[in-house]
């Protein structure tokens, strides 16, 4: 019963701070604004996503790229509570290290879900007919690729001693996970070595899933659905295993 009420503590103290921090809720609203209609805007008239519109071309793109920014970005509360001494504090209590690293991977895995949930309503203002069952298909996706994206986050966050240094590895890692996720831009336009390169990448997976069920029959897939879960699903179990072996080394 302690470690249940352990993880269920950790999860909301998590929630909890998101929820308090109006300055991240606002940019949570602005980010995807400004990607969507200013970034997708200018180029819409240069990309070539075969007759497609643009902006619902790239939108189940900014969906993972919210999530991957702030799955990478809460990841430094494990910085924070290391510097003000929390973390030092759940790790000699009865709770055991698998069921930290799992109440804090509950608890920034729900905000980075809430983060892609509060761009959808921006889909209308783009002409995309997303319908509640659409919405409901795409949430099993998000959470696959959420946890997998929060395990990275808390993994290298448990390694770095300082904020700089966690500052340094999230940029190396957001950008080409993104830019190499076929998010912007179909992977048919690209040379095929940087096809391969992207077909190492999870998110890639993910973004083809989510735009599968987004568009649906206006969207060729790259993969049938089957290998894109098959891949998160493996991919959140690895990270996980990590996750939790990195956890069980924090001091």
């Amino acid at each position: 019963m302690s470690e249940i009420r352990g993880i269920y503590t950790l999860w909301l103290r998590e929630v909890k701070k998101f929820l308090r921090e109006k300055p991240r809720l606002l940019n949570a609203f602005c980010q995807p604004l400004l990607w969507l209609f200013i970034f997708g805007t200018g180029l819409r008239f240069s990309a070539n996503v075969a007759g497609h519109n643009y902006q619902e071309f790239i939108f189940p793109g900014l969906v993972c790229q919210a999530m991957l920014f702030t799955a990478m970005f809460l990841g430094v509360s494990v910085i924070w509570d290391r510097e003000f001494g929390f973390l030092k504090e759940i790790l000699v209590s009865p709770v055991s290290r698998p069921s930290i690293f799992l109440g804090k991977m509950l608890g920034v895995s729900t905000d980075v879900m809430l983060q892609g949930i509060i761009i959808f309503p921006f889909a209308l203002l783009i002409g995309a007919s997303i319908s509640p069952f659409v919405f409901l298909r795409a949430l099993p996706i998000m959470l696959l690729i959420t946890v997998g994206l929060t395990c990275i986050g808390l993994v290298f966050a448990s390694l770095m001693k300082s904020f700089e240094g966690f500052g340094l590895v999230q940029t190396f890692i957001n950008l080409p996970m993104f830019f190499l996720s076929g998010a912007l831009f179909p992977l048919s336009n690209v040379p095929q070595w940087l096809v391969w390169v992207s077909y190492a990448n999870p998110l890639t997976y993910g973004v083809d899933a989510l735009r599968t069920v987004m568009m649906g029959g206006a969207w060729a897939p790259l993969f049938p659905m089957y290998v894109s879960i098959g891949i998160l699903l493996a991919f959140d179990a690895v990270m996980f295993t990590i996750g939790i072996y990195a956890f069980g080394r924090t001091e």
